[in-house]
């Protein structure tokens, strides 16, 4: 294992001041959960959960880490929070980050993710102090040709729907800034991090395939799939942010040489159907669990076929995903189940520390 290696992630965050925008949303719950157990300490930002059945409120996450409810459209909020906490180090997550609502209000899609991300950073910019900076965009940020190809991290940015088109602004508003504020020699190293399709327990938001599965079998129901036939690059939640996590370091120890965007997507053979997912997936479940094909004629357009390159990343960071789509499906099931029978945030609290064990010791 290289010098940026899992096992000294403890080394490199413990007592680092670290802004983490989105925390009550699935991956900004998993990462704060994580850069506490790291020792970190975090100062969280983002709406109110939209669901009490998450992991901010289920491990009760407001009472581990700072916690202050903020949009990211509020700019002098952002500049306030920014100025008054100091941050080592920011984390940028929050996002409107679902495609079909961006085709029902795109107006809010670019707002979020165009406007907002452009306040955290002019936050970071008006605070004056040395800051490495992620920023989460979206493996929809690539134009998407549709073909059998994985997209490099310098391949062009575009977006057929409102979304994937705000994640390429996204690129474009980090990109300028790195450029005419972050200079090689300025204080603030910027870096943009592209992953895949999140997969993992937790994750409650509509129009997902997991959540909908799970909120199907619960009901008695069985699964509807869109678009079975779509391929995409499946992913457990922790690889991705496993990824945010050793990307900080190195920006933190070699600043502007990092100061890119980077894939954290999974490995090639985890590129799977939706309906080969939805298979798995009820395996996993176990007795009652079944899925349908249910084509939308209203359906919006929604990428068919999508992959990310992930060899720049462990070249260059040592980063490698370490569960495969197999495992991936396993644990998120058992986790989904695990954390709805969890009699309260002690106990989700230790499933989430009993997965992250398992995942740094590749296990």
């Amino acid at each position: 294992m290289n010098r940026h290696g899992q096992s000294n992630l403890r080394e490199v965050y413990r007592g680092q001041r670290v802004w983490l925008t989105g925390d009550t949303g699935f991956k900004g719950s998993w990462l704060a959960f994580w850069l506490r157990r790291l020792g970190a300490e975090v100062l969280g930002i983002g709406l109110a959960p939209e669901t009490d059945a998450g992991p901010f409120v289920r491990a009760d996450l407001g009472t581990l880490i700072r916690h202050e409810t903020a949009d990211v459209r509020d700019q002098a909020r952002m500049a306030a929070l920014a100025m008054e906490f100091k941050p080592d180090m920011a984390f940028h997550l929050a996002a409107q980050a679902l495609v079909r609502r961006s085709y029902v209000d795109p107006v809010e899609t670019f707002d979020v993710n165009v406007r907002g991300t452009a306040h955290v950073l002019d936050a970071v910019r008006r605070a004056g102090r040395p800051c490495a900076v992620v920023v989460v965009t979206s493996d929809k940020c690539y134009a998407n040709r549709e073909e059998d190809y994985a997209y490099r991290e310098d391949d062009p940015l575009g977006g057929h729907d409102p979304y994937s088109a705000s994640k390429g602004g996204e690129e474009l508003v980090a990109a300028s800034y790195r450029a005419a504020f972050f200079a090689p020699a300025g204080n603030v190293r910027l870096a943009t991090a592209r992953a895949g399709n999140v997969i993992g327990p937790g994750d409650w938001a509509a129009d997902r395939i997991v959540p909908d599965a799970v909120r199907a079998f619960c009901a008695g129901r069985k699964l509807s799939v869109r678009n079975p036939r779509a391929v995409r690059p499946w992913q457990h939640v922790l690889e991705p942010l496993g990824g945010y996590l050793r990307l900080g370091q190195a920006l933190l120890e070699e600043g502007a040489a990092v100061a890119e965007g980077w894939n954290f997507g999974p490995d090639p053979s985890s590129a799977r159907t939706v309906g080969e997912l939805a298979e798995r997936f009820c395996q996993a479940w176990g007795p009652g669990a079944g899925w349908e094909a249910a084509p939308d004629p209203a359906n919006p357009h929604e990428a068919h076929l999508l992959q990310l390159a992930i060899d720049k990343a462990g070249a260059r960071l040592g980063w490698q995903p370490k569960w495969d789509f197999e495992n991936t499906v396993r644990r998120t099931a058992e986790g989904y189940r695990t954390m709805l029978a969890a009699p309260d945030a002690l106990a989700v609290r230790y499933f989430m520390d009993a997965e992250l064990a398992a995942y740094e010791a590749g296990s």
